[in-house]
């Protein structure tokens, strides 16, 4: 049961989690409430891949992840006013669920039998789709719509899997590599404020 893949899993549901409960916390939301935007963050991007892969989703087979959820919850309530009170707590967290979810939905695409191309699309929106659910449930433009390198970083992380994949091999190393890179490509984005182009209305003079 506590395979590589899974630990990840595992690790990625409590991040995604937590980024998702602290901002429901910030938007006062009651327990409940932030309860469930905990869980739409962090099971709504794999939720979205297996229904495209035509598999069971993964949290209806194990429990596991809604109590990870719920232990998510103990700890914002636990530490709360430490993790709102630090504003690069929800980043860190966020950017850490986006790699690791990023490399479980590669590996699970590309172990059924799918091609690169696909397992990238589908790591992408593991990564992704979850804090774009959260976003509309405390009513907030989501993430990736912004100017952020977010879905990109993704797609990033991606592609240097792919290079690993055919250069050292499948294996940890290849997974901590892509992984490593997701993160670091949302950090030195946001530090170096890289963003992507947006686009604009020309407005005619009246």
């Amino acid at each position: 049961m506590w395979t590589f893949e899974f630990i990840l899993e595992f690790i990625g549901t409590f991040a995604f989690a937590i980024s998702g409960i602290r901002l429901a916390s910030a938007k006062e939301f009651d327990w409940f409430g932030a309860y469930v935007v905990g869980v739409a963050t962090a099971i709504g991007g794999g939720t979205i891949r297996d229904v495209l892969l035509d598999v069971t989703p993964f949290w209806m087979t194990n429990s596991i992840y809604l109590l990870c959820s719920g232990l998510a919850l103990l700890w914002v309530i636990v530490f709360g006013k430490w993790l709102i009170h630090m504003n690069n707590t929800f980043f860190y967290f966020d950017a850490i669920g986006l790699a690791l979810f990023t490399v479980v939905g590669i590996e699970k695409t590309l172990g059924l039998g799918y091609s690169m191309w696909l397992a990238i699309i589908m790591g992408t929106i593991t990564g992704a789709a979850g804090g774009v659910i959260r976003d509309i449930f405390i009513n907030e433009i989501p993430l990736i719509f912004r100017k952020e390198i977010y879905a990109v970083a993704c797609v990033a992380g991606g592609v240097i899997y792919w290079v690993c994949l055919k250069t050292i091999g499948d294996g940890i190393a290849t997974q901590a590599i892509a992984g490593i890179s997701v993160v670091a490509i949302r950090l030195v984005s946001v530090k170096l404020r890289i963003c992507l182009p947006t686009l604009r209305k020309d407005r005619d003079e009246l």
